[in-house]
């Protein structure tokens, strides 16, 4: 017999959005096991923030339905807001008060006692890193710590759903695997994140499914080795001995690989994508011994999620970085019309 199937802790269905003549939103569907991590991936303006936005209450669709934690989002949005924690991509911190009295002021606002409210406040300041500095006033606080209090004061209630808008945008390494610990650890206790991300290494490491949506409509789904293996065949790296040699190199891996090419004269490195991975490594190393090209090294390499979203939006992911406007508001709450 097969595995129970599981619950679906957010559905997405048909969901649609337009700002005057653009179409933030044009029929998004997606949905969340209980206790999983989906990636919303996409280049900037695909509707990353718009669907996040929905899903959260903050924004009604043109048309569509949405369920988060078997609420409604339309008929019984307060229910919603009730299951959910959401960290947007702007740390929404009260700059006047010490990171533990932003802590206690959001567990009061959900109703916990003064007691409860004081001892979530020292659990999730202890838990994200911030003991040391949680009585002194946030606005004295790096950008990576205001991140991490913004995720913080989402988890005060304990939700169920956890909806993260680029969490670790701005955070440095240790702070990005500190937040991946800890996304972890609510997922190995049955949370359900829904979590929208510029690094794909994130997505790779974290999500057990991944949407790519671009221009408004989901252009695929899967997980991070069913994507790569849409890709197909591998990534061939080589390094030559002189940077001058990249040219030509570009131009031998154009003719045997199957996309174009990219070059780093820094590195003196030229990668593409090849079908036959063995033959084509041989085939490279011939004709660039025909051009008198020295190469000091050879990689192959699965295609990366780079190469996923390159495959389907005709670009790299780091194109998609940049940053929205900034708005005003608890929880991420923003202005902008459409992501």
């Amino acid at each position: 017999m097969g595995s129970p199937q599981r619950e679906i802790a957010v559905r997405a269905e048909n969901l649609v959005k337009t700002f005057g003549a653009t179409h933030a939103l044009n029929g998004v569907d997606l949905e969340i096991p209980t206790g999983q991590v989906l990636g919303l991936l996409g280049p900037n303006g695909a509707g990353k923030t718009t669907t996040v936005r929905i899903l959260t209450t903050l924004l009604k669709p043109d048309s569509g339905r949405a369920f988060v934690a078997g609420h409604d989002a339309l008929a019984d949005p307060d229910a919603v807001r009730r299951s959910i924690g959401l960290s947007g991509q702007y740390a929404a911190v009260d700059e006047n008060l010490t990171g533990f009295e932003n802590l206690y002021m959001v567990a009061r606002l959900y109703g916990m006692n003064r007691a409860t409210s004081q001892a979530r406040a020292r659990e999730l300041l202890s838990r994200f890193n911030l003991t040391e500095d949680g009585d002194r006033p946030s606005k004295g606080y790096s950008g990576g710590m205001r991140r991490r209090l913004d995720l913080a004061g989402a988890l005060v209630a304990r939700p169920t759903v956890v909806v993260l808008d680029e969490p670790t945008t701005g955070l440095d390494p240790r702070g990005r695997l500190d937040t991946w610990q800890v996304i972890s650890e609510l997922v190995a206790d049955g949370t359900t994140v829904l979590l929208t991300t510029q690094y794909l290494e994130e997505a790779d490491q974290l999500a057990d499914t991944i949407v790519v949506i671009d221009k408004g409509k989901v252009i695929a789904r899967g997980s991070a080795d069913e994507l790569k293996n849409e890709v197909g065949g591998e990534r061939l790296e080589l390094i030559v001995n002189d940077a001058a040699d990249l040219e030509v190199t570009a131009r031998v891996l154009a003719e045997i690989g199957s996309g174009s090419p990219s070059t780093d004269s820094h590195t003196r490195k030229a990668d593409v994508l090849v079908d036959a991975g063995p033959k084509a490594l041989i085939e490279a190393l011939r004709r660039l011994d025909g051009h008198n090209v020295t190469v000091t090294d050879v990689a192959l390499h699965r295609p990366t999620l780079d190469d996923v979203f390159l495959s389907l939006t005709g670009h790299h992911a780091e194109a998609e970085a940049e940053p929205e406007p900034k708005a005003k508001g608890r929880r991420g709450k923003k202005t902008e019309a459409a992501a």
